[in-house]
């Protein structure tokens, strides 16, 4: 007589088998990828020379050109008991400062921020967030125009920092 067993007992164990299986397949198939036609970069670096985009693998359309986007965090808090920066002033700033230096467009967007100051404390604040796009060989030019900025903003109102993420990507206009 075999021993019988459990319903749940034969799902778990299954499902167990599987779990190792799939772990197994998935990091062979990993360590092949990486190492293929003996070059050892990463699967997502050579998809960028072979015309896909990034870890996504998906396709780059022809009609798009190498472009750099710039965001920029604009909080409105103050320190000393100073009021909050307005929308009216951060419109002013925009209109006398950002959109002649990026007459091309740009967008902004409101939002929520929050950050460590230099005493350690935690501030949350109304934030802009602009988003600039510019062609990849303006980078270098670009790069004096957006430290002005930060630069100025922080003088003017007597903050810390103006946060700055740039990326390379792909657009047409």
């Amino acid at each position: 007589m075999t021993p019988h067993t459990s319903r749940p007992a034969r799902r778990t164990r299954l499902a167990v088998l599987l779990a190792a299986l799939l772990c197994a397949a998935g990091a062979s198939t990993a360590f092949t990828t990486t190492l293929q036609a003996g070059d050892a970069r990463p699967a997502a670096a050579r998809a960028e020379v072979s015309g896909t985009s990034g870890t996504s693998g998906t396709y780059q359309s022809p009609h798009t050109k190498p472009y750099v986007r710039t965001q920029l965090f604009f909080g409105t808090g103050r320190h000393g008991g100073e009021p909050p920066i307005t929308e009216e002033q951060f419109m002013d700033f925009l209109n006398e400062y950002v959109t002649p230096r990026f007459p091309d467009g740009l967008t902004l967007q409101e939002g929520y921020g929050q950050w460590r100051d230099r005493t350690g404390s935690i501030n949350g604040e109304r934030s802009y967030e602009l988003i600039l796009l510019y062609p990849r060989e303006q980078a270098e030019a670009r790069d004096a125009d957006i430290e002005y900025l930060r630069d100025r903003y922080t003088e003017m109102y007597e903050l810390e920092s103006v946060g700055r993420v740039d990326e390379q990507v792909r657009a047409d206009f």
